[in-house]
């Protein structure tokens, strides 16, 4: 059975519950993003031993998934991802616990294919026919593949000068795709007047509930593989930050159905990139949400989000955690992408490279021990960011120069 219940507004507001039944996208009262919520104390008969034999994608946890009596999801085999023990590079930090949660083996090969398949499984039985949303380009990839598995038409807004691999993955899928001038924001008022009363399905960050549900399978995911431990850190590349929030939202959840013991959660680190941080910079101001970033650029296009709806949730995590937020720099992030390559053998976009360049930052300042058990989350695969390796060099100021800013 599934112990999917109602949504309710993720701030102070409170509202709801609203029925999920129903089309919902962001809170009516507070215009902020609404989030999933289930019967907890039913679920206490849920047992971790029921996960023995299950299929291995994040849809092993259906149970505490956007599922109503009859829903079918849509899945490409996304989730429950490796956990892989990096021995040697964490030798070169010398750390004896360092493990790398790979998302780049996903489905168009980064974690966004967890958010995706859970939104668009719930756009298909809310009856949608075509789903839209901006994207710096893994999202849009996800969006368009699982639109194309569901059925659905897809509309896709992005960047002008997005990446042209993710451009014509996009197209591969059968997804029109519209190229904008600006950034991620600006796509995504490009496609909300693009699709005014045309009935399309919004699947963009945190607009609609579920994308986040989908995401959240990561931190069930790191405690199954951690025999239902979690780890002392968690060190995660953060744009629209909904990894981040879903990841706290399920440890919430397993302590409150009793899979894992409360009080006993990782400090989570926000990365960011040093020309788009609105998450470090409120952070280190105690503001409780983000001020836009001007003139963003990075050759990260996954950072390249100068304001994150759920901001406030992301703050909330990071300082609930005891965690901390970082900027990186474009050099160093490139540089460690090449160095999770060089030593494990593992594909990193650069989002993952700043994952590793936090982490050597958090070592030098004696923040993460020795013998501290550390999560890096490399979120995508670095095949579509090869143009970044030409010049592993590559400065602030060629980053601008790339973006036109």
């Amino acid at each position: 059975m599934a112990y999917f219940t109602h949504l309710e507004c993720a701030s102070i507001c409170g509202a709801g519950p609203f029925d999920p039944r129903e089309r919902h996208f962001l809170c009516p009262s507070c215009g902020l993003p609404l989030l999933a919520r289930y019967d907890l104390t039913a679920a206490r008969a849920w047992s971790r031993d029921s996960l023995v034999g299950r299929e291995p994608t994040m849809w092993r946890y259906r149970e505490m998934m956007p599922l109503l009596p009859g829903d079918v999801p849509v899945s490409l085999g996304e989730g429950f991802t490796p956990l892989r023990h990096a021995e040697r590079l964490g030798q070169s930090l010398g750390l004896s616990r360092l493990f790398i949660k790979d998302e780049s083996l996903n489905p168009t090969t980064s974690f966004k294919a967890r958010g995706q398949s859970a939104a668009i499984t719930r756009a298909k039985a809310l009856g949608a026919t075509t789903i839209a949303l901006p994207t710096a380009g893994n999202a849009g990839n996800a969006a368009a593949a699982f639109a194309a598995a569901a059925g659905l038409a897809c509309q896709v807004f992005m960047p002008r000068d997005a990446k042209q691999p993710f451009i014509d993955e996009c197209r591969l899928y059968g997804a029109t795709v519209t190229l904008v001038d600006g950034l991620i924001t600006d796509a995504g008022r490009a496609a909300a007047e693009a699709g005014r009363g045309l009935g399309w399905y919004d699947v963009s960050t945190l607009k609609e509930p579920y994308r986040v549900e989908g995401k959240k399978t990561m931190g069930y995911e790191l405690a199954e593989q951690l025999e239902w431990t979690l780890p002392d850190w968690i060190i995660y590349p953060t744009g629209g930050g909904t990894g981040l929030v879903g990841m706290w939202k399920a440890f919430a959840e397993m302590e409150a159905i009793g899979w894992i013991t409360p009080g006993r959660r990782p400090k989570m680190v926000s990365v960011q990139a040093s020309g788009c941080a609105p998450i470090v910079r409120a952070f280190e101001t105690g503001a409780e949400k983000a001020a836009p970033w001007e003139n963003a650029h990075t050759s990260a296009d996954g950072l390249r989000v100068p304001k994150a709806i759920g901001d406030f949730l992301i703050l909330q995590a990071v300082r609930e955690s005891g965690g901390t937020a970082l900027a990186i720099d474009d050099s160093e992030m490139v540089r460690d992408m090449l160095e999770i390559g060089r030593l494990e053998g593992i594909s990193a976009a650069p989002e993952g490279g700043a994952s590793l360049s936090a982490i050597r930052a958090l070592v030098n300042d004696g923040r993460i021990g020795a013998n501290d058990t550390v999560v890096l989350f490399n979120t995508g695969g670095a095949l579509k960011y090869l143009d970044v390796l030409k010049d592993p060099s590559m400065t602030e100021t060629s980053a601008i120069e790339r973006s036109g800013d």
